[in-house]
């Protein structure tokens, strides 16, 4: 067998301004991996790097020519231990470059098989759950609209970016807006343990399901003092990168969100799937804000999870793939295309 590999930047323009505690984007810079066997099949993974974890286009692109090279030497695709193993003693960091390689060699492997990633694995679709539809940091009367318009859109979760001085405010006008919808809220940091306490106290009034990252990550035991006193649960982001993180957080949060971009790769993954299990914790697949070449490979990990907040793609104006139908939030697996059903 002989593979081909390329890959290549996209500069993907968001349908709004996308702002939370720690700043606001307008595009998004990912780069698609194409990974082709001597048959004909494609495999599709894309890498949607994030500033605040080290990594931007420009590194995942000057990795990347080294990570493909292990593909190109192992020379088999269903090698996914082997590939891994070595990606990582090639380049330690980066884990949404490597992301990008997992995903399109899942994918390749899967259309080899001519199954849908998902039966692949082994998973029954029925266990799936919806994602959420994210709204944005803005004027409260413009986060207003865009609460509207995602109601309208038949979005029935909303997750709502706080971290102002008017959060119970955006609250208030986010659930008078869209009574009822279910509610999660994400501070991104933004808090300290005893603000983070009382604003939980006056957000509960709004009936939120539960609250995302409300202190910073290197402070674990103020993680801790939240979850200990907050009347709502508490899911653990930026406090959960790694596999390594998932026993530090039990005990601080109720819920382990994980993203792609964060862990390195659909194997990854899965162990901190079931890690976080082990540990009493539940289980949310989050994103960046991604291409279809990522995201279609995220839902095939629906059935896994308890909360799923994939909506990347949902966010572009513009996105040259196409992935998973996301009809009203509820992620269909059932196109039975085979591989992550990404497509240009």
């Amino acid at each position: 067998m002989t593979l081909s590999t390329s890959f290549e930047r996209l500069s993907l323009p968001l349908e709004h301004a996308f702002t939370i505690s720690r700043g606001t984007q307008t595009t998004a810079e990912n780069v698609v991996v194409r990974i082709e066997d001597d048959a004909g099949n494609v495999g599709v993974g894309g890498a949607a790097p994030s500033e605040h974890y080290g990594e931007t286009a420009a590194t995942v692109e000057a990795v990347l020519p080294d990570l493909l090279d292990v593909v190109e030497s192992v020379d088999d695709p269903h090698a996914l231990g082997r590939i891994e193993r070595e990606m990582r003693k090639t380049v330690n960091r980066n884990p949404a470059a490597r992301c990008a390689v997992s995903i399109a060699l899942h994918d390749l492997v899967a259309k080899r098989a001519d199954l849908p990633l998902y039966r692949y694995w082994g998973l029954d679709p029925a266990d799936g759950v919806e994602t959420s539809f994210t709204i944005g940091i803005d004027a409260t009367e413009v986060m207003r609209e865009k609460t509207e318009e995602a109601v309208e859109a038949g979005y029935r979760t909303l997750k709502v970016k706080v971290g102002t001085d008017r959060d119970e405010e955006i609250i208030g006008t986010i659930r008078d807006a869209a009574p009822d919808a279910t509610i999660r809220v994400d501070a991104n940091q933004a808090w300290s343990p005893r603000e983070a306490v009382r604003k939980i106290d006056a957000l509960a009034d709004y009936n939120v399901e539960f609250v995302e990252q409300p202190v910073p990550a290197e402070n674990p035991e103020g993680m801790r003092f939240v979850r200990e006193r907050a009347v709502l649960p508490i899911a653990a982001d930026e406090s959960c990168v790694t596999l390594e993180d998932v026993p530090r957080i039990a005990g601080k949060a109720d819920i382990a969100n994980l993203k792609l971009m964060k862990c390195g790769g659909l194997r990854e993954a899965m162990r901190m799937i079931h890690t976080a299990r082990a540990h009493g914790l539940e289980v949310m697949l989050g994103c960046m804000i991604e291409s279809n070449a990522s995201i279609a490979a995220a839902c095939h990990l629906a059935p896994l999870l308890d909360y799923a907040d994939v909506d990347g793609s949902l966010l572009l104006a513009e996105d040259e793939y196409e992935g998973v139908p996301m009809p009203n939030g509820r992620i269909d697996l059932g196109t039975g295309r085979p591989g992550t059903g990404a497509r240009r």
